[in-house]
This record gives C-alpha cells, sequence and structure tokens, in this order.
C-alpha cells in the first residue's frame, strides 16, 4: 500500500480521539501555537492543507474574519471539522473537501495566505507539495507553517524524547485503540529536518523572505515563507 494510502487510513481511524489527545498531551498551549501564528496571516483567503478537524481554519476564521477552505486527505478528520464548524455557526467562513496537497485543484494566485499546522512532517512529497503551495499563493502572499519539533537544550530535549516516545504512545493507543499511530507520529516528529535544513528547503523550493520561529522551547517552530 502507497505510504500516502497508509496516513490517511490512519488518521481515518484516530479521527474521533485526535483533538482530544492533542489538547491533553499538550496541555492546551497548542491552541497558543496557532494564536501565534495568526499575526501573520492577512487577506481575504487562506488555504489550510492538511486542515485535519478544522483546529486552525476555525481559529483563522473567527480571528481574522476571513475566508477559509480546508483540504486533507482523512474523509474522518474531516467529518470532525465539519460538525465543529457548524458547531461555530462558520459554514459560510469555512469549506472542506478531501483533496491532496501535491496535486491542488485551485488556480494560480488563488489564495492570500496558505497554511499548515503540523500536517507537512506527514507529506509523501514535501518539494512537490511545498512548489504547490507557492502557486496557489498570490504575489507577496504568505505561507504559514507551525510544526512540532525538538528542544534545542540538551536536559530539556531528553526529557521531551522520553515524553513523546514512551507516555504519548501509550495514553494514544489507550484512547484510540490504534497504538501503531502514536509510535508513528512522535517518530515522524524526530525525524523532520532541524530549522536550518527546512528554512534552506523552504528557500530551495522557491520561497522568499523565509523565516523560523522556536515556541515553547522549540517544541513547536513556526515557519514563515513569502511568494515573490
Amino acid at each position: 500500500m502507497p505510504q500516502k494510502e497508509k496516513i490517511r487510513e490512519m488518521f481515518d481511524s484516530i479521527a474521533p480521539e485526535y483533538d482530544a489527545f492533542n489538547h491533553l498531551t499538550s496541555l492546551g498551549i497548542d491552541r497558543v501555537w496557532r494564536r501565534r501564528a495568526l499575526r501573520w496571516i492577512n487577506g481575504p483567503q487562506v488555504l489550510d492543507v492538511a486542515c485535519g478537524t478544522g483546529d486552525f481554519a476555525i481559529t483563522i476564521a473567527e480571528r481574522r474574519r476571513c475566508g477559509v477552505v480546508g483540504v486533507d486527505i482523512s474523509e474522518g478528520m474531516l467529518a470532525e471539522m465539519r460538525r465543529k464548524v457548524t458547531a461555530a455557526r462558520l459554514d459560510r467562513e469555512v469549506t472542506c473537501e478531501v483533496g491532496d496537497c501535491a496535486a491542488l485543484r485551485f488556480g494560480p494566485g488563488t489564495f492570500d495566505n496558505v497554511t499548515v499546522a503540523f500536517g507537512v512532517r506527514n507529506f509523501e512529497n514535501r518539494e512537490a507539495c511545498l512548489r504547490e503551495i507557492l502557486r496557489v499563493l498570490r504575489p507577496g502572499g504568505r505561507f504559514v507553517m507551525l510544526e512540532l519539533g525538538v528542544p534545542g537544550f540538551k536536559p530539556v530535549r531528553k526529557l521531551y524524547e522520553w515524553y513523546f516516545t514512551r507516555v504519548m504512545p501509550l495514553v494514544g493507543g489507550r484512547m484510540s485503540g490504534n497504538r501503531a499511530a502514536y509510535r508513528y507520529l512522535p517518530a515522524s516528529v524526530l525525524n523532520f529536518p532541524g530549522p536550518k535544513e527546512w528554512t534552506a528547503f523552504m528557500r530551495s523550493c522557491g520561497f522568499a523572505d523565509v523565516r523560523h520561529r522556536a515556541l515553547s522551547l522549540g517544541i513547536c517552530r513556526l515557519y514563515i515563507g513569502t511568494k515573490a
């Protein structure tokens, strides 16, 4: 089975418990990270790729008063998102659909911003996905990306890695019944490129004015790139 299909099936299986797990294991600080990213988002049209259950899309629509289109490969995650969008009374502002970031259906220059929150590490072909994101951005538009990272300070990093690889899979496995999924997720974070490597990769894909911010000692990392 192709990697993309394995990822889709994994997220379909854990979708009902995904929000509760994230908020529990991050002690709710994931909401703070999303709000920190908002300052880089402007313009009336936003594409939220790998939108999952819609937390970031809903936050953007509520706080930036703009239209948001969410795209994700997992119908299970999108089902949760639709429920949350309706509960927030944002059906006019937020829509979502199944889609692949490596082959977006939108025309060039469609969006003022493209966002990805904690999803880039799951992309099968990261170069193809970033070039598609660049294509659908208008000139001057921004790509705003949040991703989990590894703290730079060694004592904190050791404690974080223990928690991330031992505690989280145990809690996530019990909540979802899919322990393999919660072994994959920490591994995908630990194997993701570091800030220097990733910002260089963004530039190689065509982004200008690439920036990086470490949040919460580097547990989360914010990346911003602009379409020239």
